[in-house]
């Protein structure tokens, strides 16, 4: 394993970490082409339709993890990357956020969907079975945990989770990392880039 590859996963591992006070997460975007895997999933999304890598071929995608009761890091990260669509005007056509929730209990299709529409048309929500999520996130090294819900409220708990958002080509090849604490003027000359090289 290259110093490089073991760089890549350490960061993807640790620095995203949602326990990571956000002042110290470091503002860059890491290029991981050949570092990370390609995007390949099976997962449910709106309509209760099963979708995979394939139904965004051609697309540039914008994929972070999260789940929709989420209070602080993924509203704000969902409402960064609807301001980089903003920004890409009508390449915006071109690229496809996808939120995959990590909390699959209480996230459906529809309530996901409606959560991620609120930012952003071309926001794809995306949830499944336990271990349709868990093999997912275990692909791209995303680390979650969910609390035990209390026997009074079995429907409120917290979930733990990596965050960063995952930049994949219209090829599916996994091109650039960004911290979610990563400006709106950054993200959106990376994937002005990407869009750029086709």
């Amino acid at each position: 394993m290259s110093t490089l590859f073991r760089a890549v996963a350490a960061l993807v591992a640790a620095m995203l970490f949602v326990f990571a006070p956000p002042s110290y997460a470091e503002s860059a975007l890491h290029n991981v082409r050949g570092f990370l895997p390609d995007l390949r999933f099976t997962l449910v999304g709106p309509g209760a339709k099963t979708f995979t890598q394939d139904d965004f071929k051609g697309k540039t995608v914008l994929m972070f993890f999260g789940y929709a009761s989420c209070p602080d890091i993924c509203p704000t990260t969902m409402a960064q990357l609807s301001q980089v669509m903003e920004t890409l005007g009508e390449e915006a056509a071109k690229v496809r956020i996808l939120f995959v929730s990590v909390d699959p209990h209480r996230d459906t299709p529809e309530i996901l969907q409606a959560y991620v529409e609120a930012f952003d048309s071309h926001a794809i929500g995306l949830t499944g079975t336990e271990k349709q999520v868990a093999d997912v996130a275990r692909r791209y090294r995303v680390a979650y945990q969910i609390e035990k819900p209390s026997k009074d409220d079995p429907g409120n708990y917290e979930v733990a989770h990596s965050r960063g958002v995952y930049v994949f080509d219209g090829q599916g090849r996994a091109r650039l990392l960004a911290a979610d604490t990563e400006s709106v003027e950054v993200l959106s000359e990376g994937v002005k880039r990407l869009l750029a090289q086709g």
